[in-house]
This record gives structure tokens, C-alpha cells and sequence, in this order.
């Protein structure tokens, strides 16, 4: 009899207990709602209100480096500068030995005299076949005078010769008459095609004369001794032969710290040789390596605050958004991604954002090529 309180004071404990598990059960769904109410109003502030930046730490310092090459042969005189030297503009880097230079530089000169020197001789010459023409018109007026006389001699002895002719029909002269009147019919015509053969002579001459006379004419008509074609080759050379002397002297291109120098004293050099590098740190970018997904508000022109690793968060820089790649990294690898493949896993891609920095900036904490920057777009900003 004992046994029945004892089991329904049993089944009461339990109901009790199921009962107090089922509200704390209850409490705790309660309570863990209202946590994520709470996340998801936080979500939405944070969406609607500061969710105004994006950042990456795959960002690195470059620089447009100028590379400093020869241009003209020679050896290596004298080299000024050593790596991780500052130079500015106009600083002089490296000297080639100017003896060659020079020499050319003369030979250009001589050149130029001589050219010159043609162009004088050319219009002297002009006068001279003018002479020329006009005495070879003397000879013709001269031999065309000697021919007038020859043809006239010879109409003459033609003449007398018919009228001994007509005599000697009937016996008024002697045989002898007769023939010296012939012989002076052939002397007369001799004489004759001898002056008409002078006249042609002197024709040709005064041919030849004008001939060569216009073929100098030709060679300065138009010009003067300063922009006579000859004349200004001569000049091009000595200017090329002025410029490879000057640029025996090879001096920096922009202000910035000396990079990677590989020339040395007493080394024979030619165009194009690279001599070493010029790095203008005052003129740096960094390039920012920004997700695909984070590019989507990102515009040219907004403000940027970076850091780098280098000198901590203590240091911040302040840039702005100059331009975006024309393709991603892998876009311009050596060996381009295939993704043509039944393997083919899909990876997010990043896009270099050039980011221009404040050289006042850059002057007060000097950065180097490569470095590592943390970067952080305001894309509220303009």
C-alpha cells in the first residue's frame, strides 16, 4: 500500500521538472532571437550608415624609375655616384671619354667649311661660264662673218669661172685661164666649208658652255650658302657630332636615390647600355591590390589614408585615386590562367588601383620601391 503514494509523488517531480526545462528551453530561444534582432539592426546601421570604406594590405610602393642608358660608345672616364646615393636633376652621373667625340666633332666642322667653300666655288663658277657663253657668242658672230666672206669669195670665183666658160666657147681665152678660173672655184669652195666648220665649232662651244653653265646654275638656284642642300648635311653632321660630345657627360634625368648601378671605370660602353637606375622617391604611387568584389564603388578621384608597415599606424599618409589597371595580375602573368579546363576552380581576382600620395607627405617620411602599404578608400568622399 505504501508503493502508490510513493510512485505518484514520483510522476509530480518529473512533470515539474519537464515543466522548468521547457521554460528555460523557452527563455533561451527567446534570448537568442533577440540576439539576432540585434545583429541584424547593427548589420543594417552599419550597411546604411558606415559602411563607407574598403581596404586591403596587398598594396606595395612603386615609382615610374628612370633608367639611365648611353647614348654613344665609348669608355667609361669617370663614374660620380654610388647606390643609395641622392642626386638631383642635372647632377652629373658618369663621364665618357670625350676624345673620339671631339674628333668627329671637328671632322663635322671641316665639313661644314668645305660645303661651304663648294657653294662659293659654284657661284664663281657661275660668272666664269657666263664669260664663257658670252665669248663663245664673239666666235660665232666671228666665224659666221668668216663664212659671209667664204660664201661670197665662192659666189665670186663661181661667177668668173661661167664667164671664162663662155669665152672659151670661142677662143677669146687660153686653156690656162681656164683652169686657174676652176682652181679658184675649189680654193673658194674649201675656204668655204672651212669657215661653216668654224661656225659649227663655235656653235657646239657656246652649247657646251650653256649646258655647263645651267648645271651649276641648277646646283645654287633658289638658295643661299645657308640652306644650300650641302651646306645643310654638313650643318646635320655637326650638329649630331656637337650632340654625342655633350652627351659624353650623362647626368640624372629627375631628382631621386641611385639604384642598381652596374658601370664601372675603364668599361667600354654602348648605346643602350644600361648604366644604372634612377629611383624618384619623391614622386611615388602605390599600387593597391583590390578584390573584384570590392571595386564595385570605388571611383577615381576619392580621398585614400594608407600606412605603412615600415614606420606602423603611427604614420598615416594621405593619397588619392588616380586610375584603375587595365587587367588584373593574372591577366598579364607571363603564362596567363587557363580556365578552359573540367577543373577549373574559380579564384578572386584582383585589380592594381594606382594611388597617388602627398609629396609633402613623401618628404617627411621617405618610402622606397616595394615596400608594403596598408590602404583604406573613403568611397563617400568625391
Amino acid at each position: 500500500m505504501t508503493d502508490a503514494p510513493a510512485n505518484s509523488q514520483n510522476m509530480v517531480s518529473d512533470s515539474a521538472l519537464d515543466d522548468a526545462m521547457k521554460a528555460k528551453r523557452k527563455k533561451f530561444l527567446g534570448f537568442f532571437a533577440l540576439i539576432l534582432i540585434l545583429a541584424a539592426i547593427l548589420y543594417a546601421i552599419w550597411a546604411l550608415f558606415f559602411n563607407h570604406s574598403v581596404s586591403t594590405d596587398n598594396a606595395y610602393v612603386g615609382a615610374e624609375t628612370a633608367q639611365i642608358t648611353s647614348m654613344v660608345s665609348g669608355q667609361v672616364a669617370e663614374v660620380l655616384v654610388k647606390d643609395t646615393q641622392q642626386v638631383k636633376q642635372g647632377d652629373v652621373l658618369v663621364r665618357i671619354d670625350e676624345r673620339d667625340a671631339k674628333i668627329q666633332l671637328a671632322q663635322a666642322q671641316a665639313e661644314l667649311a668645305k660645303a661651304q667653300r663648294q657653294y662659293k666655288q659654284s657661284q664663281a663658277n657661275s660668272s666664269s661660264l657666263n664669260s664663257q657663253v658670252g665669248v663663245h657668242n664673239d666666235e660665232i658672230i666671228s666665224a659666221q662673218a668668216q663664212v659671209n666672206k667664204a660664201q661670197a669669195d665662192f659666189d665670186r670665183a663661181v661667177l668668173e669661172l661661167k664667164r671664162r666658160n663662155e669665152l672659151a666657147v670661142s677662143g677669146a681665152i687660153s686653156k690656162e685661164e681656164l683652169s686657174k678660173a676652176q682652181s679658184a672655184v675649189s680654193t673658194a669652195k674649201a675656204s668655204l666649208d672651212l669657215a661653216q666648220a668654224g661656225l659649227a665649232q663655235a656653235t657646239s662651244s657656246r652649247k657646251a658652255a650653256e649646258s655647263t653653265l645651267a648645271a651649276n646654275e641648277a646646283l645654287i638656284q633658289g638658295v643661299n650658302e645657308a640652306s644650300t642642300p650641302d651646306v645643310l648635311v654638313a650643318k646635320a653632321h655637326l650638329d649630331q657630332a656637337t650632340l654625342d660630345l655633350e652627351r659624353t657627360v650623362i647626368r640624372a634625368p629627375v631628382d631621386g636615390v641611385v639604384a642598381r648601378r652596374n658601370i664601372q671605370i675603364g668599361q667600354r660602353v654602348a648605346p643602350g647600355t644600361v648604366m644604372m637606375s634612377v629611383v624618384p622617391i619623391s614622386a611615388l604611387y602605390v599600387d593597391a591590390n583590390f578584390k573584384e568584389s570590392q571595386l564595385a564603388k570605388v571611383k577615381t578621384e576619392q580621398k585614400v589614408t594608407l600606412s605603412a608597415d615600415l614606420y606602423g599606424d603611427d604614420v598615416v599618409y594621405h593619397g588619392v585615386v588616380q586610375g584603375f589597371s587595365g587587367g588584373t595580375g593574372s591577366a598579364f602573368a607571363l603564362i596567363p590562367a587557363q580556365n578552359a579546363t573540367g577543373n577549373w576552380i574559380k579564384v578572386v581576382q584582383r585589380l592594381p588601383v594606382r594611388i597617388t600620395l602627398d609629396p609633402k607627405e613623401l618628404a617627411e617620411h621617405p618610402l622606397r620601391v616595394g615596400l608594403s602599404m596598408q590602404v583604406n578608400i573613403d568611397l563617400a568622399s568625391k
